[in-house]
């Protein structure tokens, strides 16, 4: 007697039309890279399209050496932008977030994922060793929330998890390919989720992120990639994003 596998069932292609209310640009994880992220908004004004918002996906601090300045450069530029730009919330603000609210608890791991050299941009120093006092946390907790400031401390709490135009929605990591948009867990939004690049979405819903390195930015079954790893590799990229149409500029 013989016996066939079952095969399995091939997953519907994404079919949807590119198609946001508004163009825009989306820029990926910046990581403490001011420079690139001066060259590449120097580039964006050379594309010339007024009309484009500005989307930042998320991970502006950590890793990369100039986050202070990062931030500073994005908060101003959101303040002066008249609702044409929105700064989105990646997992590495909400670490850094979460340092601010329990440092004694979280200060370690922050620290080892890119923490270490945030701190080092406002000039302050980090604890050494392996066992670190909790009143030692808490002396570098209150530095580092004297240097960053209550206005950008406000700021970065209040930063969104999503933005949507269209049939488009941009986010930091992933979206769970079975929810709708408006239905996803917020942790989700941030860091990942295992289907979600294995499953085209069945809504038609495009999402543009961040987080996940990728050696080229790349559009693919309804999800636009564009985070080529600033901070390792040198590489900032945006997509213009337009109905039917993504163009990606990298500095």
């Amino acid at each position: 007697m013989m016996f066939f596998k079952k095969r399995k069932k091939a997953l519907p292609s994404f079919e949807a039309e590119l198609a946001p209310d508004v163009p825009f640009f989306a820029v990926g994880d910046i990581h403490g890279s001011d420079q690139l992220l001066q060259n590449l908004l120097v580039k964006l004004t050379d594309v010339a399209h007024p009309d484009a918002m500005l989307i930042c996906v998320g991970d502006y601090v950590d890793r990369g050496e100039d986050s202070a300045a990062v931030l500073q450069r994005l908060y101003e530029m959101h303040s002066q932008s008249g609702g044409l730009m929105e700064c989105l919330m990646g997992n590495h603000e909400h670490m850094m977030l979460n340092f601010l609210d329990d440092p004694v608890r979280h200060g370690s791991r922050w620290l080892r994922y890119g923490g270490l050299q945030t701190l080092a941009s406002f000039k302050i120093a980090a604890p050494r060793g392996s066992s670190v006092a909790d009143a030692e946390w808490m002396q570098v907790r209150d530095a580092f929330k004297g240097a960053l400031g209550a206005d950008l401390e406000d700021w970065l709490r209040n930063l969104p998890s999503q933005w949507i135009t269209g049939n488009v929605a941009v986010v930091h990591a992933a979206a769970d390919p079975e929810l709708p948009i408006d239905g996803q867990d917020r942790s989700t939004l941030l860091w990942g989720h295992p289907e979600f690049d294995k499953k085209p979405r069945r809504d038609g819903t495009w999402v543009v992120h961040g987080h996940t390195i990728v050696d080229s930015a790349v559009s693919v079954d309804g999800r636009i990639s564009v985070d080529t790893g600033a901070y390792a590799t040198g590489k900032l990229t945006a997509a213009l994003v337009e109905k039917a149409k993504v163009t990606f500029i990298t500095a």
